[in-house]
């Protein structure tokens, strides 16, 4: 059974407690400072991710200390930030008026406020001492607000994942008066919001004195800045998993929905994320209480730990290796599509890194397909005429006249390099290896359909016709793109094949055939398994063997850097097939700086 909610946990006793829950023992941490509070009036931030209910938690707290005699002077930051208009004009650039892609930002949190806004909110301040008063200021970007002179700081955090679901209800961008649909505010929040509010964030972690888990605003879990940093310390030292998240899509199949047992109103499950690392959040366990922290703040504590001095050096605390799920079983094929070179994505759209991919096929129905490069009649005049005037006449064309189609077998792997024309068909189920990176698919030709919000899905011939090689034919394709495996080395009766390694490829890809047991080292970098054919599988720490993780058919877990000799234990009848990944040996930095 495929574990939607995976927990971490911490496996040591620690001295204390560090996780408590409810708006009871939250409230009581501020009553217990308020009551030390000798001189003056305490000034309290509750900082936090746009997003959250500020009010679910602003209201027990106010009721509360209103009852024990304190006058609270409420200050929201949204009363100090640019006009809705403003901040559209601000960050015209980086939005642009391109239906899918921006430009990322680079700025600080102080670019969302009014110029004067930390003076306004100094003059603002009460003067009076003889009367019992607390000053709280809450919302996004309360501490850059008061210039961190704060008596207490709590910061209040929910998941990528929440807040989008909530920009699917009612949530509008931060500090936006108005959006237009789903695709700009997801389009907004990633190229403007989160490079502004997650970084922020980041520089913020040593300095917070309560965290506050709100992704469940009824249950509330907290601990102490150190708390935080203790906990995460404790997990990132052995393996991990993070939280898998499933969304729907036009194309999307009905294998994830059926295996990970999604709500029957969903009309399919398009993808499975697990993991991405800015998207994921990861659960922690410590006696009986969970708290879900966001893999970015595991990863700027914990990053040499995870990822190893090497990676570091090459990539600092970004996590770079990705997997997640495409499924098309009983679905559509994907837009055909292109991913941009490197020197185009940093030029264009300041992106860190480009997509750089491989599709493995996990399981399939029938005939199904891979679509990749192009076949060797194609010339880019030939198909720039036919996608656009599909696109100008709405009649489809017959794109495999242009791209290469294969059958897809599974247990097959198909490496994407950038500028590789390329998508699956129907009626695969895909796990994707891949750099990590998020938003940049070129749609070459979407099959005239519309998205699920009945809009049309939105095509970018211009950027993809920049970024595609036209010499990645189908002879050159059936050679370099589509590897066989080799048997790199073997243990008793069980072996490891390389699958898939290019100079143009990030990561490696590696298959381990599991009868009985396998030993293995991390040798000082993370590494990736992903349970592809079996029934369950342990993976144990040569060094502790307290320190294990079972993983079922489908489950991804990262090893750190740290975990050294490791051995991994077929707990089923039947062989099992894990997918192993990390970046190349060969791997140079300098095709990220281009």
């Amino acid at each position: 059974m495929f574990n939607k909610y995976p927990v971490n946990p911490v496996r040591e006793q620690l001295d204390t407690n560090p996780l408590t829950v409810g708006y009871n023992s939250i409230i009581n941490g501020i009553l217990s400072f308020l009551e030390k509070q000798q001189n003056g009036i305490p000034l309290l931030v509750i900082d936090g991710t746009h997003g959250v209910d500020y009010q679910k938690f602003l209201q027990p707290l106010i009721a509360t200390i209103e009852k024990q005699g304190y006058t609270p002077l409420v200050h929201s930051t949204t009363g100090y930030l640019k006009s809705g208009e403003q901040l559209r004009h601000q960050f015209a650039e980086n939005i642009t008026d391109n239906r899918a892609f921006g430009y990322v930002i680079e700025a600080n949190v102080s670019i969302y406020f009014v110029d004067d806004a930390q003076s306004t909110f100094a003059h603002s301040l009460p003067n009076d001492t003889t009367t019992k008063q607390v000053v709280i200021v809450f919302g996004p970007g309360a501490y850059w607000l008061t210039e961190g002179k704060c008596d207490l700081f709590y910061f209040l955090d929910i998941s990528r994942e929440a807040q989008q679901l909530e920009y699917k209800n009612h949530l509008l961008n931060f500090g936006m008066t108005w959006n237009r649909d789903g695709v700009e505010k997801y389009k907004i929040a990633y190229f403007v919001e989160w490079p502004i509010l997650e970084n922020y964030r980041k520089q913020l972690i040593t300095k917070i004195d309560v965290y506050v888990d709100m992704n469940q605003p009824n249950k509330p879990v907290a601990t102490t800045g150190v708390g935080l940093k203790e906990i995460i310390a404790h997990i990132s030292r052995a393996p991990m998993r993070v939280k898998p998240f499933f969304a729907p899509g036009v194309w999307g199949g009905q294998y994830l929905k059926e295996m990970v047992d999604l709500p029957e109103d969903w009309v399919n499950c398009a993808w499975g994320f697990e993991p991405i690392a800015p998207e994921n959040s990861i659960l922690i366990g410590y006696q009986d209480t969970i708290i879900e922290v966001p893999f970015l703040i595991i990863m700027a504590y914990e990053h040499v730990t995870i990822m190893g001095e090497r990676n570091v050096r090459l990539f600092g605390d970004y996590f770079p290796v990705r997997f997640d799920y495409l499924d098309t079983i009983d679905g559509d094929n994907l837009s055909c599509q292109v991913h941009p070179k490197q020197e185009y994505v940093r030029k264009h759209f300041n992106e860190l890194m480009t997509q750089q991919e491989s599709y493995y096929i996990m399981d399939k129905k029938g005939e199904s397909k891979v679509y990749l490069g192009l076949t060797e009649n194609c010339t880019r005049e030939g198909f720039l005429n036919a996608v656009t005037q599909a696109q100008e006449t709405a009649v489809p064309m017959p794109f495999t006249d242009y791209v290469n189609e294969f059958a897809a077998e599974k247990g097959d792997l198909f490496l994407i390099p950038t500028g590789t024309v390329h998508c699956s068909g129907k009626d695969n189920l895909v796990l994707e290896i891949s750099s990590t990176t998020w938003w940049f698919t070129f749609k070459i030709y979407d099959y005239l359909r519309k998205d699920l919000d009945g809009k049309p899905r939105p095509v970018n011939i211009d950027h993809a016709f920049e970024n595609i090689d036209f010499d990645k034919k189908t002879d050159w394709v059936k050679e370099y793109l589509i590897p066989v495996p080799q048997l790199i080395q073997t243990q008793g009766e069980n072996e490891e094949y390389l699958l898939g390694q290019r100079d143009d490829l990030l990561f490696y890809v590696r298959r381990i055939h599991l009868q009985t047991e396998w030993m293995d080292n991390t040798n000082n970098e993370f590494v990736m398994y992903n349970l592809v054919e079996g029934e369950r599988i342990r993976i144990v720490s040569l060094a502790d063997e307290s320190v294990f993780v079972e993983l079922a058919y489908a489950e991804s877990y990262i090893l750190p850097s740290v975990l050294g000799g490791y051995k991994i234990i077929n707990l089923g009848s039947t062989p099992c097939k894990l997918i192993k990944a990390g970046v190349s040996p060969n791997w140079d930095v300098s095709f990220i700086e281009g």
